[in-house]
């Protein structure tokens, strides 16, 4: 196969499995079909830089693949994020420097075997949720180049969306990792604050800045990320994931959505997001409207208030040189030189309280879910309203990185007119992987062509990551679904994942004197297949459930009837002297139903 353009970064992986001597040429060939005339390209790789990053990568894996699961996997970097050697401008000429380290993240995805193949194009300094703000030119759309591609992140998406990589890093502060992906039909991924690293990149606002990710899929996008991961000590907002987020969301998830949902007079956008409702519904969820007073006022924040002093500090001295900047970036950056250390504060404060209002709502649901984007524009509107324009751009989403939520934009139904209008899903701190598991069903669900390359999205079963972070736990008796106990899991955010057997040498027994009713679950030298409930419970909670449990059951490791071993309960084999034998039934619920129709 002639691996080049348009292929996901599962392609890659299965083609380097059986041609792992043809990374160089692969990879050379993919150089050539990049046109320096593209301008979401600001710099390629030189042949030279691509022998640099492979040879070391050739050596590790003759001797160890299993370490490099991105091996040979092309990837682009927003330049505003430092690659070894290579300049960083964050699209602005006066600014350009030379990086001497590789941002840490960027560092993480080479340690994994994924090569830099370019840089790309992005609103200056990050500020815009446009496309337009470069002095490189204004990033089209991947549909159609008379309507923005989104920003900041705008090459990033774009060079993604048409196939040229399998995945691509931008940034987020106010939505650019989200509105170029809705724009261009693309998973645009969210993480947490802190979750990657933002060492070595140019910050924006540092207290909001992280570094997302684009990919055609949301499984791709997932592993990029949790390869780019990892805590550093060298951010200062860098924090390591507590553990206490769901494996993944429900089958049949609780969405909060809007209250009052605006489009700016456009409707084809709000066709579209009534689509992505009807298709949530008939997916399995329910949808919840919720008050959006608290979102919007908080959005509202990032550019009306004091918070743009962030930005102010950070191009510093570069303001002195006004002619140097994009116009329109000048004057958002400057504005901040209005604000007091006071007016700071208070906006500090009214952050904190909404972002608590926001936080209560978000506990009761699963998710809130929002359109990326209220609307898009062409590129000349943009030039004619550049800042109303954009702060509309960003209704939903310049409340998430304030809020310290995470968020993954997924593709959506289309508008009448062709374009894209995806949806975002919206969650507390540390629930990406949640969300990502949504988001695989739904792309499967919709069934839409990957980004704008043509390609049909595969029908093959998808899957992320193993999780380091959840114990795999089987219950066999009360703590079952619509038991006695089974709120000690729930209350815990564990998650079911199926019904399975354990392998045929188990023996399960009703205890006696026990409130609620409980078997007791023992291997033998002669038994039967018994019925459990796997479920996924938060690494950092299973202590405490273990805790709970009182003699004379306990926590050990079962085997499943498929070979699989997961942590179960077991019984202390003392307390079987008066226990009586059900291990005929096959199963807890099987016995209580017997035993409930002898009683009728």
């Amino acid at each position: 196969m002639a691996l080049t353009s348009g292929f996901t970064l599962q392609d890659w992986q299965q083609h380097y499995q059986q041609y792992p001597q043809q990374v160089l040429p692969t990879l050379g060939r993919l150089l050539a079909e990049l046109s320096t005339d593209d301008n979401a390209w600001l710099y390629v790789a030189t042949p030279e830089q691509l022998r640099a990053q492979l040879e070391p990568l050739l050596a590790r894996w003759q001797q160890d693949p299993a370490s490099l699961p991105l091996f040979g996997v092309p990837f682009a970097v927003k330049d505003n994020i430092d690659v070894a050697g290579w300049p960083t401008s964050a699209a602005c000429p006066a600014l350009t420097r030379l990086a001497q380290a590789d941002a840490q993240a960027v560092a993480n995805l080479k340690a994994a075997g994924a090569v830099v193949i370019g840089k790309t194009n992005l609103d200056q300094y990050a500020t815009g949720l446009v496309g337009t703000r470069s002095p490189f030119g204004a990033v089209r759309n991947a549909f159609n180049p008379d309507y923005i591609s989104g920003g900041s992140s705008s090459g990033s998406a774009s060079v993604t969306a048409r196939g040229l990589v399998p995945f691509a890093l931008g940034t987020d502060t106010a939505g650019s990792g989200r509105v170029p992906a809705g724009f261009n039909n693309i998973v645009g991924l969210k993480p947490t604050k802190g979750w990657l690293s933002a060492s070595g990149v140019v910050p924006a606002c540092r207290l909001n800045d992280t570094i997302s990710v684009f990919a055609l899929r949301v499984e791709d996008a997932f592993l990029v990320a949790s390869c780019a991961a990892g805590y550093d000590a060298k951010d200062a907002y860098s924090r390591t994931n507590p553990g206490l987020a769901p494996a993944a969301l429900p089958a049949a998830p609780r969405f909060a959505i809007p209250d009052i949902t605006e489009f700016f007079g456009d409707q084809q956008a709000q066709d579209a997001w009534e689509a992505a409702l009807g298709a949530l519904t008939t997916g399995g969820a329910t949808l919840h409207p919720v008050d959006f007073t608290p979102f919007r006022q908080l959005a509202e924040q990032l550019y009306a208030g004091p918070w743009v002093a962030e930005r102010t500090v950070a191009v510093g001295e570069m303001l002195s040189r006004p002619e140097e900047m994009d116009p329109v970036v000048y004057g958002i950056v400057a504005s901040g030189h209005r604000f007091s250390a006071v007016d700071a504060w208070q906006a500090e404060y009214l952050r904190a309280d909404l972002t608590r209002h926001i936080q209560h709502t978000l506990s009761q649901y699963d998710a809130l879910v929002v359109p990326t984007a209220p609307t898009i524009r062409t590129v000349q509107e943009i030039q004619q309203e550049p800042l109303r324009y954009n702060a509309q751009l960003g209704t939903y989403t310049n409340f998430t990185n304030l809020a310290d939520l995470c968020a993954l934009a997924l593709p959506g139904p289309f508008r009448r007119d062709g374009l894209p209008a995806g949806i975002t899903l919206i969650a507390p701190a540390w629930h990406d992987r949640a969300l990502a598991s949504f988001g695989l069903r739904w792309q499967q669900q919709l069934a839409l062509d990957l980004g704008a390359t043509g390609k049909p999205q595969p029908r093959a079963d998808a899957a992320l990551p193993v999780s380091a972070l959840h114990v795999r736990v089987a219950v066999v008796g009360a703590h079952l679904s619509g038991m006695p106990l089974n709120h000690q899991l729930t209350r815990r955010n564990a998650l079911w994942v199926e019904e399975t057997t354990t392998a045929d040498c188990y023996r399960l027994y009703a205890l006696a004197n026990t409130i609620p009713a409980k078997p007791g679950l023992v291997k033998a030298a002669s038994g039967a297949a018994i019925s459990v409930e796997l479920w996924d419970i938060p690494l950092a909670r299973f202590g405490e459930f273990v805790a709970e449990i009182p003699p004379p059951l306990g926590i050990g490791t079962l085997e499943l009837a498929d070979g699989r071993r997961v942590k179960g309960f077991i019984c202390e084999p003392a307390a079987l002297t008066q226990a009586t034998d059900i291990t005929e039934f096959g199963g807890w619920r099987r016995w209580l139903a017997q035993r409930e129709n002898t009683h009728v």
